[in-house]
Protein backbone atom coordinates (compact mmCIF):
# COMPACT_ATOMS: atom_id res chain seq x y z
CA UNK A 1 0.00 0.00 0.00
CA UNK A 2 0.88 3.65 -0.35
CA UNK A 3 0.51 5.28 3.05
CA UNK A 4 0.93 8.93 4.00
CA UNK A 5 1.85 9.73 7.61
CA UNK A 6 1.52 13.02 9.42
CA UNK A 7 3.55 13.78 12.54
CA UNK A 8 6.99 14.03 10.93
CA UNK A 9 9.41 11.62 12.61
CA UNK A 10 8.17 12.07 16.14
CA UNK A 11 7.77 9.54 18.95
CA UNK A 12 4.89 7.78 17.18
CA UNK A 13 5.35 8.46 13.48
CA UNK A 14 8.98 7.33 13.29
CA UNK A 15 8.48 3.81 14.69
CA UNK A 16 5.22 3.61 12.73
CA UNK A 17 7.06 4.43 9.51
CA UNK A 18 9.80 1.90 10.29
CA UNK A 19 7.23 -0.86 10.82
CA UNK A 20 5.32 -0.05 7.63
CA UNK A 21 8.46 0.22 5.50
CA UNK A 22 9.75 -3.10 6.86
CA UNK A 23 6.41 -4.65 5.85
CA UNK A 24 6.95 -3.45 2.28
CA UNK A 25 4.64 -0.44 2.11
CA UNK A 26 5.48 2.80 0.30
CA UNK A 27 5.49 5.59 2.88
CA UNK A 28 5.34 9.37 2.57
CA UNK A 29 5.98 11.41 5.71
CA UNK A 30 4.73 14.96 6.10
CA UNK A 31 7.00 17.33 7.98
CA UNK A 32 7.12 21.08 8.43
CA UNK A 33 10.88 20.95 8.96
CA UNK A 34 12.98 20.74 5.78
CA UNK A 35 15.95 19.67 7.91
CA UNK A 36 14.15 16.38 8.58
CA UNK A 37 14.01 15.45 4.89
CA UNK A 38 17.32 13.57 4.79
CA UNK A 39 16.47 11.60 7.92
CA UNK A 40 13.10 10.66 6.41
CA UNK A 41 14.84 9.49 3.23
CA UNK A 42 17.27 7.47 5.35
CA UNK A 43 14.31 5.57 6.78
CA UNK A 44 13.29 4.63 3.25
CA UNK A 45 10.33 7.04 3.10
CA UNK A 46 9.54 10.05 0.91
CA UNK A 47 9.45 13.44 2.66
CA UNK A 48 6.68 15.95 1.94
CA UNK A 49 7.74 19.29 3.39
CA UNK A 50 5.05 21.85 4.13
CA UNK A 51 2.50 23.15 6.60
CA UNK A 52 -0.61 21.29 7.76
CA UNK A 53 -2.29 24.70 7.74
CA UNK A 54 -2.00 24.66 3.93
CA UNK A 55 -4.82 22.50 2.55
CA UNK A 56 -3.41 22.70 -0.99
CA UNK A 57 -0.11 21.26 0.23
CA UNK A 58 -1.95 18.49 2.10
CA UNK A 59 -4.02 17.66 -0.96
CA UNK A 60 -0.84 17.19 -2.97
CA UNK A 61 0.87 15.22 -0.17
CA UNK A 62 -2.10 12.83 0.13
CA UNK A 63 -2.24 12.21 -3.64
CA UNK A 64 -2.11 8.53 -4.54
CA UNK A 65 -2.33 7.32 -0.94
CA UNK A 66 -4.33 4.20 -0.13
CA UNK A 67 -4.43 5.17 3.55
CA UNK A 68 -3.55 8.10 5.81
CA UNK A 69 -2.39 8.30 9.42
CA UNK A 70 -3.73 11.63 10.64
CA UNK A 71 -2.56 13.39 13.78
CA UNK A 72 -2.78 17.09 14.63
CA UNK A 73 0.62 18.37 15.79
CA UNK A 74 0.94 20.55 18.87
CA UNK A 75 0.86 24.30 18.37
CA UNK A 76 1.55 26.33 21.48
CA UNK A 77 1.26 29.60 19.56
CA UNK A 78 -2.42 29.12 18.67
CA UNK A 79 -4.63 31.86 20.10
CA UNK A 80 -7.69 29.59 20.19
CA UNK A 81 -6.14 26.16 20.54
CA UNK A 82 -9.30 24.02 20.39
CA UNK A 83 -10.47 25.76 17.23
CA UNK A 84 -7.00 25.48 15.68
CA UNK A 85 -6.97 21.72 16.29
CA UNK A 86 -10.41 21.36 14.72
CA UNK A 87 -9.30 23.50 11.78
CA UNK A 88 -6.34 21.23 11.02
CA UNK A 89 -8.67 18.25 11.23
CA UNK A 90 -10.88 19.93 8.64
CA UNK A 91 -7.84 20.51 6.41
CA UNK A 92 -7.04 16.79 6.56
CA UNK A 93 -10.68 15.92 5.83
CA UNK A 94 -10.69 18.21 2.79
CA UNK A 95 -7.48 16.63 1.46
CA UNK A 96 -8.83 13.12 2.13
CA UNK A 97 -12.03 13.93 0.21
CA UNK A 98 -10.18 15.56 -2.68
CA UNK A 99 -8.10 12.43 -3.19
CA UNK A 100 -10.85 9.87 -2.67
CA UNK A 101 -8.96 8.22 0.19
CA UNK A 102 -11.06 5.52 1.84
CA UNK A 103 -8.98 4.53 4.89
CA UNK A 104 -7.83 6.76 7.76
CA UNK A 105 -6.28 5.98 11.13
CA UNK A 106 -6.75 9.02 13.34
CA UNK A 107 -4.67 9.73 16.43
CA UNK A 108 -7.38 10.85 18.81
CA UNK A 109 -7.17 10.80 22.62
CA UNK A 110 -8.68 9.29 25.69
CA UNK A 111 -11.45 11.68 26.75
CA UNK A 112 -12.45 12.48 23.16
CA UNK A 113 -15.94 11.11 23.85
CA UNK A 114 -16.63 14.38 25.71
CA UNK A 115 -17.88 17.44 23.84
CA UNK A 116 -16.20 19.94 26.14
CA UNK A 117 -14.22 20.44 29.35
CA UNK A 118 -11.08 18.55 28.38
CA UNK A 119 -8.76 21.28 27.15
CA UNK A 120 -7.03 20.37 23.87
CA UNK A 121 -8.87 17.04 23.77
CA UNK A 122 -12.03 19.04 23.11
CA UNK A 123 -10.43 20.02 19.82
CA UNK A 124 -9.67 16.38 19.07
CA UNK A 125 -13.32 15.49 19.81
CA UNK A 126 -14.30 17.99 17.12
CA UNK A 127 -11.88 16.35 14.70
CA UNK A 128 -13.53 12.98 15.37
CA UNK A 129 -16.88 14.54 14.52
CA UNK A 130 -15.48 15.98 11.27
CA UNK A 131 -14.09 12.60 10.20
CA UNK A 132 -17.27 10.75 11.14
CA UNK A 133 -19.15 12.83 8.57
CA UNK A 134 -16.93 11.66 5.70
CA UNK A 135 -18.94 9.42 3.39
CA UNK A 136 -17.31 6.24 2.15
CA UNK A 137 -14.25 6.61 4.37
CA UNK A 138 -13.34 3.97 6.97
CA UNK A 139 -12.09 5.75 10.10
CA UNK A 140 -10.33 4.19 13.06
CA UNK A 141 -10.02 6.62 15.98
CA UNK A 142 -7.11 5.59 18.19
CA UNK A 143 -7.72 6.92 21.71
CA UNK A 144 -4.48 6.50 23.67
CA UNK A 145 -4.09 7.27 27.35
CA UNK A 146 -1.71 9.77 28.96
CA UNK A 147 1.68 9.59 27.25
CA UNK A 148 4.52 8.50 29.53
CA UNK A 149 6.68 11.00 27.68
CA UNK A 150 4.56 13.87 29.05
CA UNK A 151 6.36 13.34 32.36
CA UNK A 152 9.54 14.74 30.82
CA UNK A 153 7.92 18.15 31.26
CA UNK A 154 8.23 17.62 35.03
CA UNK A 155 12.01 17.21 35.06
CA UNK A 156 12.70 20.80 36.12
CA UNK A 157 10.06 20.57 38.85
CA UNK A 158 11.67 17.42 40.21
CA UNK A 159 15.18 18.84 40.03
CA UNK A 160 14.42 22.24 41.56
CA UNK A 161 11.46 21.61 43.86
CA UNK A 162 11.89 17.93 44.66
CA UNK A 163 8.27 17.17 43.79
CA UNK A 164 6.08 16.09 40.89
CA UNK A 165 2.42 16.93 40.54
CA UNK A 166 -0.50 18.53 38.78
CA UNK A 167 -4.06 19.64 39.58
CA UNK A 168 -5.13 16.11 40.47
CA UNK A 169 -4.17 13.99 43.44
CA UNK A 170 -1.86 11.08 44.17
CA UNK A 171 -4.79 8.65 44.38
CA UNK A 172 -6.04 9.54 40.89
CA UNK A 173 -5.97 6.54 38.57
CA UNK A 174 -3.98 7.22 35.40
CA UNK A 175 -4.29 5.44 32.07
CA UNK A 176 -0.76 5.48 30.68
CA UNK A 177 0.69 4.66 27.28
CA UNK A 178 4.05 4.55 25.53
CA UNK A 179 4.26 6.16 22.06
CA UNK A 180 5.86 2.97 20.72
CA UNK A 181 2.75 1.01 21.74
CA UNK A 182 0.59 3.57 19.94
CA UNK A 183 2.74 3.17 16.83
CA UNK A 184 2.26 -0.60 16.98
CA UNK A 185 -1.53 -0.18 17.20
CA UNK A 186 -1.54 2.31 14.31
CA UNK A 187 0.54 -0.04 12.15
CA UNK A 188 -1.82 -2.90 12.91
CA UNK A 189 -4.88 -0.86 11.98
CA UNK A 190 -3.38 0.59 8.80
CA UNK A 191 -2.67 -2.95 7.60
CA UNK A 192 -6.06 -4.33 8.63
CA UNK A 193 -9.40 -4.37 6.79
CA UNK A 194 -11.55 -2.36 9.20
CA UNK A 195 -14.69 -0.69 7.89
CA UNK A 196 -17.03 2.05 9.07
CA UNK A 197 -16.26 4.44 11.91
CA UNK A 198 -14.90 2.94 15.12
CA UNK A 199 -12.80 3.61 18.21
CA UNK A 200 -9.83 1.70 19.64
CA UNK A 201 -8.38 2.56 23.03
CA UNK A 202 -4.63 2.08 23.51
CA UNK A 203 -3.09 1.77 26.97
CA UNK A 204 0.15 0.32 28.32
CA UNK A 205 -0.45 0.50 32.07
CA UNK A 206 -2.88 1.68 34.74
CA UNK A 207 -1.34 3.30 37.81
CA UNK A 208 -2.20 6.00 40.33
CA UNK A 209 -0.28 9.26 40.17
CA UNK A 210 1.33 8.35 43.48
CA UNK A 211 2.59 5.12 41.93
CA UNK A 212 3.97 7.13 39.03
CA UNK A 213 5.91 9.35 41.44
CA UNK A 214 7.22 6.29 43.29
CA UNK A 215 8.38 4.53 40.12
CA UNK A 216 10.04 7.58 38.58
CA UNK A 217 11.57 8.57 41.91
CA UNK A 218 13.05 5.12 42.45
CA UNK A 219 14.55 5.16 38.96
CA UNK A 220 16.32 8.50 39.51
CA UNK A 221 17.49 7.83 43.07
CA UNK A 222 14.73 9.85 44.75
CA UNK A 223 12.55 7.10 46.27
CA UNK A 224 10.61 9.57 48.44
CA UNK A 225 9.56 11.73 45.49
CA UNK A 226 6.02 12.90 46.34
CA UNK A 227 3.09 13.57 44.03
CA UNK A 228 1.61 16.94 45.01
CA UNK A 229 -1.89 18.10 44.07
CA UNK A 230 -2.00 21.76 43.08
CA UNK A 231 -5.07 23.95 43.08
CA UNK A 232 -6.33 24.87 39.63
CA UNK A 233 -5.16 28.45 40.19
CA UNK A 234 -1.68 27.37 41.27
CA UNK A 235 -1.45 24.90 38.39
CA UNK A 236 -2.34 27.64 35.91
CA UNK A 237 0.10 30.11 37.42
CA UNK A 238 2.87 27.52 37.56
CA UNK A 239 2.41 26.55 33.92
CA UNK A 240 2.50 30.19 32.84
CA UNK A 241 5.54 30.76 35.05
CA UNK A 242 7.26 27.82 33.36
CA UNK A 243 6.84 29.57 30.02
CA UNK A 244 3.62 28.19 28.57
CA UNK A 245 1.31 30.70 26.87
CA UNK A 246 -1.82 31.44 28.89
CA UNK A 247 -4.05 29.81 26.26
CA UNK A 248 -2.13 26.54 26.49
CA UNK A 249 -1.81 26.66 30.29
CA UNK A 250 -5.55 27.27 30.62
CA UNK A 251 -6.37 24.33 28.38
CA UNK A 252 -4.02 21.98 30.24
CA UNK A 253 -5.52 23.04 33.56
CA UNK A 254 -9.01 22.38 32.21
CA UNK A 255 -7.87 18.94 31.09
CA UNK A 256 -6.50 18.31 34.57
CA UNK A 257 -9.92 18.97 36.06
CA UNK A 258 -11.41 16.25 33.83
CA UNK A 259 -8.68 13.87 35.03
CA UNK A 260 -9.35 14.76 38.68
CA UNK A 261 -13.08 14.20 38.36
CA UNK A 262 -12.61 10.95 36.43
CA UNK A 263 -14.65 12.17 33.46
CA UNK A 264 -11.63 11.87 31.18
CA UNK A 265 -11.53 8.10 31.60
CA UNK A 266 -15.22 7.17 31.85
CA UNK A 267 -15.61 5.80 28.33
CA UNK A 268 -12.27 4.00 28.50
CA UNK A 269 -13.53 1.79 31.31
CA UNK A 270 -16.61 0.92 29.25
CA UNK A 271 -14.41 -0.29 26.36
CA UNK A 272 -11.27 -1.31 28.19
CA UNK A 273 -8.61 -2.84 25.90
CA UNK A 274 -5.94 -5.41 26.63
CA UNK A 275 -2.91 -3.52 27.92
CA UNK A 276 0.08 -3.11 25.61
CA UNK A 277 3.66 -4.13 26.35
CA UNK A 278 5.58 -1.20 27.84
CA UNK A 279 4.88 -0.82 31.57
CA UNK A 280 5.55 2.10 33.89
CA UNK A 281 8.68 0.45 35.28
CA UNK A 282 10.03 0.09 31.74
CA UNK A 283 9.46 3.76 31.01
CA UNK A 284 11.00 4.74 34.35
CA UNK A 285 14.34 3.41 33.05
CA UNK A 286 14.01 5.65 29.97
CA UNK A 287 13.10 8.58 32.21
CA UNK A 288 16.18 8.00 34.37
CA UNK A 289 18.47 8.09 31.32
CA UNK A 290 16.95 11.40 30.19
CA UNK A 291 16.89 12.87 33.69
Amino acid sequence: MKITLTGSIGNISKPLAETLIKAGHTVTIITSNANRADEIKALGATPAVGSVEDVNFLTEAFKGADAVYAMVPPNFSATEWKNWIAGIGQNYADAITANGITKVVHLSSIGAHLEDGTGPVTGIHRVEEIYNKLDGVAIKHLRPGFFYTNFYANVDMIKHAGIIGSNWGADTQMILVHPTDIAAAAAEELQSAFTGKSVRYVASDEKTSGEVAKALGAAIGKPELPWIEFSDADNLAGAIGAGLPEEVATNYTEMGVSVRTGKMFEDYYKHKPALSKIKLEDFAKEFAKAF
